[in-house]
């Protein structure tokens, strides 16, 4: 109520105060800043009383979050967390993204890092022993790239006769995944800290395959499609959430209130339409939110 108090100091001080608070009143409506009425205590209301919010998110998955000319990620993710933080009625220049590789996106929750994560983080029941999720907001599949002249892998099966090398990232639900279709994972299994490098490792020849979520893939094949390729069809399915702390039962609430209100009103499509969907990737219909 602040506001309302500080808008009816400057209407009585003078006209031309007045108007100059309306002006501020509708830029802040433009960026979603502004003062919200949230429940005390909340982490709504902390966020909006800071107007800052820290975001975990990947800097290396082109179409998802990758860093851009600008020094900032962009991505699906990243414009899937801006409307959440503009339901939290902060301007977008207020967050500061955090690069949060897989294997310490639940630390950076836990440890209070990040506010939240949107990082092609794949919801599954061992992660929510730590931490809780809202969404999903997108459901990929997992799926292989391989060099363009490559003819003898052609879907995970391919690596169960102990001789082809596959790469993925340390933390990440496709390492595990594909751990159930190579003869010996010791040798045959490659893992880095991020997928730039099993990218690199690929072309360079010290691997001969890739294996992570189908739109990950394909944001790397579009880059550089004289080199890469898809082999084969999605083997699994992988739905999308955002990571907040375990206990944090409002906030995930306020999310998936947010996600729902972008399905319905275009801007979850948009968001797609702008980032991921221009690499080929099919959007279908927006998922059920899962409110456990």
């Amino acid at each position: 109520m602040r506001y309302k108090r500080v808008a009816a100091v400057a209407a009585a001080a003078t006209l031309t105060l007045g108007l100059s608070a309306c002006g501020g009143d509708s830029d802040d409506a433009g960026t979603g800043a502004g003062n919200k009425d949230f429940a005390a205590g909340s982490t709504m209301e902390r966020l909006n009383t800071a107007q800052k919010i820290k975001v975990g998110t990947k800097f290396d998955q082109p179409g998802f979050g990758q860093k851009g000319l600008s020094g900032k990620p962009e991505g699906f993710d990243v414009e899937i967390a801006k409307l959440i933080v503009k339901e939290l009625g902060i301007p977008e220049d207020k967050i500061e993204y955090v690069e949060t590789p897989s294997k310490v996106r639940e630390d950076v929750i836990v440890n209070g890092t990040v506010d939240l994560v949107a990082a092609t983080y794949t919801i599954n029941d061992k992660r929510k022993e730590r931490i809780a999720f809202a969404g999903p907001y997108y459901e990929a599949g997992q799926n292989i790239m391989v060099r363009k002249d490559e003819a003898a892998i052609t879907g995970p099966d391919s690596f169960s006769d102990g001789t082809k090398k596959v790469c993925s990232v340390t933390g990440s639900t496709p390492a595990e995944e594909i751990k159930k279709y190579v003869k010996d994972v010791a040798t045959q299994l490659v893992l880095f800290d991020t997928y730039d490098k099993c990218r690199d490792a690929l072309k360079g020849k010290q691997v001969d395959a890739v294996t992570t979520d189908n739109v990950i893939l394909l944001g790397y094949i579009a880059k550089d499609e004289a080199s890469f390729k898809m082999a084969g069809d999605n083997f699994t399915k992988e739905p999308y959430g955002i990571g907040v702390k375990k206990e944090d039962t409002d906030f995930r609430d306020f999310i998936n209130d947010t996600l729902d209100k972008a399905f319905e009103d275009g801007s979850w499509k948009k968001a797609w339409d702008e980032t991921a969907g221009k690499f080929g990737a099919t959007l279908g219909d927006p998922p059920a939110v899962n409110r456990y």
